[in-house]
């Protein structure tokens, strides 16, 4: 399956639309304010903030994302750039970054990026899962628990979504609050890349991803974290 398929597959699950409608709802926007959407893949979120009235613009590192966001919206407003160096001046009341930051290195330049972009008083809404903890129904909790740790370790920051008020604070904005809901991961196609990773890093055997595949249902519980502050 490809990053595209995936995307449009996580899009679909249970409770990702009012997880997205919630995100637009914490910018906090007037109709006409600009917004700027970092991570923006295919380009839905740009697509639905657009039909609110705000004028957004999406941002993704990946060229592929943004030539499909392009077919898919083609009044949208997308480009090619980095979360820490974005291509735009500026003028942004609102940022919203969604499943963005686990991956980034260095998420303190990508919020001194977001601190250049906003306007004084402009909000910024960050979005994410806690890849540690993946919470899956299992006959066998301790080969899970391998599974789950390994697919954290191929991630760059995965716990960086519950520490999201102590990144924002730290990086100087204000009023900042922190909200949790359950979200839902799933798919065959999901559970089996836990196990293909695990077994590359060495953490399970080949029969052992197998033997724990046989009873999965395919859904996958995780603690999703939505943070939002003031510059």
């Amino acid at each position: 399956m490809s990053m595209l398929q995936r995307l449009d597959a996580a899009d679909a699950l249970p409770g990702a639309a009012e997880l997205r409608a919630r995100t637009y709802e914490l910018l906090r926007l007037e109709p006409g304010d600009a917004v700027i959407d970092v991570g923006c893949g295919a380009g839905l979120a740009v697509s639905e903030l657009s039909s609110r009235g705000f004028r957004a613009t999406g941002v993704d590192l990946s060229a592929e994302m943004i030539d499909e966001a392009r077919r898919r919206s083609p009044e949208g407003d997308f480009l090619l750039g980095d979360a820490c160096a974005l291509p735009v001046e500026g003028g942004f009341a609102g940022y919203r970054a969604d499943k963005v930051f686990h991956e980034l290195a260095e998420p303190e330049l990508a919020l001194a990026e977001a601190r250049r972009v906003l306007v004084p008083g402009g909000r910024i809404v960050l979005s994410g899962p806690d890849w540690e903890g993946l919470m899956i129904d299992s006959s066998y909790p301790a080969l899970t628990r391998e599974i789950v740790r390994a697919r954290a370790s191929v991630i760059a920051a995965p716990r960086i979504a519950r520490g999201f008020r102590r990144l924002l604070t730290g990086c100087g904005f204000r009023d900042v609050s922190v909200e949790a809901v359950v979200g839902f991961l799933g798919g065959e196609s999901f559970v089996r890349g836990l196990v293909e990773v695990a077994v590359r890093v060495g953490a399970i055997s080949v029969e052992e991803g197998e033997f724990w595949l046989a009873e999965q249902v395919d859904c996958v519980a995780v603690p999703q974290f939505l943070a939002s502050g003031l510059v």
